[in-house]
């Protein structure tokens, strides 16, 4: 076999691109978005008889006296069954990064440790690629359950391979109810361009100040959309309210509100009892729109951005990557109505799978917790509880790879205590 490290973009894309283990994060493309995070893309492969048989993105990062370290997000590009060509390609991959003064090679790769239900029980044995990666000198670095790894090691993912019948009748019927009623409060709904980065970045931010979560410089999300939707990798999903009419729609609720109220009261049919109850019902009603209505008139915008996402679509996929919610108005459900159409026009275009990107390791998490409601939100659109097998190192030099080690920690437990 052969280490080839010259690869053109076309022979590695079209080896990528048709694998099943096919990732939009070994895609060349996403070498060419991270440049933008100081990392160096690498294109390797292994060769049988002139024939790709594997292949990794490996993204350099650069750190003191001259050394780094290689990140394949995802990676690799292989069989992870085949034993044999995993450990060629693992010891081809080992003696590169020596040569490139990379102190350990990082990989998470795309597969699952076990099968779960929504509710996290497990449902098979766990595979079997835990230890065969463990027996060619990978090290694990942990069954985390939060976000502290570089990728999410818990998702859903919908199935779209199914009539659209079906995929909606899996929907949970609380997030059902709500998209049953549609378009009520008249969003615009529509695919931007990069002009429209700007939108989707201030609920980005807000979204981050208010989860305490990372948000990247919009410089790095405007080169994002760039750079995959040029190859039609990616879509940006805008969410926007027109003010002046959602006042429209509250005066018309509040009309019909009275209007019914004063029936309630000409019917002297009903029972006393009820009538009064449902009359409080129908008050608490009118004032949920009233303190609806003195929200609203605090923005001056006439226009706002409810909710925005950008999507990364590649070979069968589509993952719904970056996005956030406004803080106002939340309660209009903005983000249903994002996803909907993200679920719609992905099995329109005949994509089989979405992945929601990110989700708690904790299937049940305590309404207390700062996770609770995304977890939740994703959980109710019907998709199948995912545990990735993690991150592992294989390491090249383990002196500099320990200090290195210690340097992170140290690093990770300032941040926090400046948080």
């Amino acid at each position: 076999m052969e280490f080839v490290t010259n690869l053109t973009e076309e022979e590695y894309e079209t080896f990528v691109k048709n694998h099943e283990k096919s990732h939009f994060m070994q895609s060349y493309y996403w070498g060419e978005v991270m440049k933008k995070k100081h990392f160096t893309p690498y294109y390797v492969g292994l060769k049988k008889n002139d024939k790709l048989v594997a292949t990794a993105l490996l993204l350099f990062k650069e750190l003191k006296l001259g050394y780094g370290y290689f990140y394949s997000p995802r990676g690799y590009i292989i069989d992870f069954n085949d034993k044999k060509l995993l450990e060629t390609f693992t010891n081809e991959i080992k003696e590169y990064a020596k040569s490139k003064k990379a102190i350990f090679v990082k990989i998470d790769p795309d597969i699952k440790r076990y099968d779960l239900d929504p509710e996290g029980n497990i449902l098979s044995k766990e595979t079997k690629i835990l230890k065969t990666l463990s027996d060619l000198g990978y090290k694990h670095t942990g069954f985390n359950k939060e976000f502290t790894n570089e990728q999410p090691r818990f998702t859903f993912r919908l199935d779209l391979n199914r009539d659209f019948e079906d995929v909606y009748n899996g929907i949970h019927a609380t997030s059902r109810k709500i998209l049953n009623k549609g378009n009520q409060y008249e969003f615009n709904i529509y695919k931007g361009d990069v002009d429209d980065v700007k939108y989707f970045y201030q609920t980005m931010k807000e979204t981050a100040q208010r989860e305490n979560l990372g948000c990247n410089p919009i410089e790095y999300y405007k080169h994002f959309f760039k750079v995959l939707h040029k190859h039609n990798m990616s879509d940006l999903y805008v969410v926007k309210l027109d003010v002046k009419k959602l006042k429209k729609v509250y005066k018309q609720k509040l009309d019909d509100i009275e209007t019914r109220l004063v029936n309630l009261d000409k019917n002297t049919k009903v029972n006393p009892k009820k009538q009064e109850n449902r009359k409080n019902e129908i008050i608490i009603e009118k004032n949920k729109v009233l303190k609806d209505i003195a929200e609203l008139d605090k923005i001056k915008e006439e226009e706002i951005t409810l909710s925005s996402i950008m999507t990364c679509k590649y070979n069968d996929k589509v993952w719904t990557v970056h996005g956030g919610n406004a803080t106002a108005l939340r309660n209009l459900n903005a983000n249903y109505i994002t996803y909907f159409n993200i679920i719609k026009d992905a099995h329109e275009e005949g994509y089989k799978k979405i992945d929601f990107f990110g989700c708690s390791g904790d299937a049940n998490p305590d309404k207390s917790s700062s996770i609770y409601g995304l977890h939740n939100f994703k959980k109710r659109l019907g998709g199948e509880y995912h545990e990735f097998i993690g991150e592992f190192d294989l390491i090249t030099n383990k002196l500099i790879y320990d200090m290195y080690h210690v340097y992170v920690i140290v690093r990770k437990k300032i941040k926090q205590l400046r948080k």
